[in-house]
C-alpha cells in the first residue's frame, strides 16, 4: 500500500491541471547516488493496463508503480512539504535504512 497525503494529492491534481493533460503519476526507484537508490516520479498522460504495474486509484488521479519498485515502496507515504524557501514532494519510506548526506539517495 502507498499513501498519498491530502496535501500531495492536491499538488498532483494542480500540476496535472497546469500541464493541461495527464491522468496521474508513476513513481519508482532507480539505481543511483552514493546510497544506491533514488525515487523517481513522472506524470502519466494516458493510462493503459500494463503487465507488472500496480495502479492505486485516488480520487483525482492514478498512481502507477512497477513491480520492481513496489518491493522498495510498500508502506511509503508521499507528502508535499515546505522547508523554508524550498518545497517539494517528500517520500517517507519505512523500508529506508539510511540516506546519503545530500539526501538524494537511500538504502534499504
Amino acid at each position: 500500500m502507498i499513501t498519498v497525503t491530502d496535501t500531495a494529492s492536491k499538488r498532483i491534481k494542480q500540476n496535472l491541471t497546469k500541464r493541461g493533460k495527464g491522468v496521474g503519476i508513476r513513481i519508482g526507484v532507480r539505481t543511483t547516488g552514493c546510497s544506491g537508490l533514488a525515487y523517481t516520479m513522472e506524470y502519466v498522460d494516458e493510462y493503459t493496463a500494463e503487465v507488472g504495474v500496480t495502479n492505486f486509484v485516488h480520487q483525482d488521479f492514478v498512481l502507477l508503480v512497477d513491480a520492481k519498485s513496489l518491493v522498495y515502496l510498500t508502506g511509503l507515504t508521499m507528502d508535499w512539504v515546505r522547508n523554508g524557501l524550498n518545497e517539494g514532494f517528500d517520500f517517507v519510506n519505512p523500508n529506508e535504512r539510511d540516506r546519503c548526506g545530500c539526501g538524494e539517495s537511500f538504502r534499504v
